[in-house]
């Protein structure tokens, strides 16, 4: 049978979910980098949505898509092919995720599955947790798996610094160590269950 070597980093695509101009996105991903460098035997990928160009419009069902598409594609989904877990930073607006991460979501299908996701969120004095439960609900069709524990920022216009630190810090670094716990956990896992029994979606 197939064997999965534990002491192989395992590879984690942070996606940064949000494009908007003035966004906080990145500066909250970065701090998420910074605080995460502390957990060993993680190999993290950042993956900023700003960065690629995907269309609204999608083909029909056995249809491919156009060769700009493709391309901007290619190395995308390459990446979250090789993930072992993906880390969703995403802010909340009216209620829910972007609907820019949702594309980039939806373009996307078996790179998902059998993999683990946790979630950084932010936004407001829900923290973003509201878009986190919807994006729950998007993962569990695509069979990815979530974990139980998450990171939620509240009121990052007044709850962040200048770099995108959270004042809290105590609070969030003590969040985001429990989620990549829960993150590492199941990505070994289901990296082993992979290898020793292909994922049939």
């Amino acid at each position: 049978m197939p064997t999965t070597d534990r002491t192989t980093a395992l590879r984690v695509a942070v996606v940064v979910g949000s494009v908007r101009e003035g966004r906080q996105g990145r500066a909250v991903a970065d701090w998420f980098l910074r605080t995460a460098t502390g957990h060993t035997n993680l190999d993290l990928d950042v993956i900023d949505l700003a960065d690629i160009d995907l269309p609204l419009v999608m083909p029909g069902w056995g249809g491919t898509p156009s060769p700009a598409t493709a391309g901007a594609l290619a190395d995308s989904s390459a990446r979250l092919a090789a993930a072992d877990a993906f880390v969703v930073v995403t802010p909340e607006y009216n209620h829910s995720f972007p609907a820019v991460l949702k594309n980039f979501i939806d373009w996307h299908g078996p790179q998902w599955q059998a993999k683990p996701v946790g979630f950084v969120s932010y936004g407001g004095l829900a923290g973003g947790v509201r878009a986190v439960e919807q994006l729950r609900l998007v993962f569990a069709e695509l069979h990815a798996m979530t974990v139980r524990d998450a990171v939620s920022l509240h009121g990052p216009w007044s709850g962040l610094g200048e770099d995108g630190t959270p004042r809290d810090t105590a609070v969030s670094e003590g969040a985001a160590k429990g989620m990549l716990g829960q993150l590492a956990w199941w990505a070994s896992a289901l990296r082993s269950a992979r290898a020793t029994l292909p994922y049939q979606g």
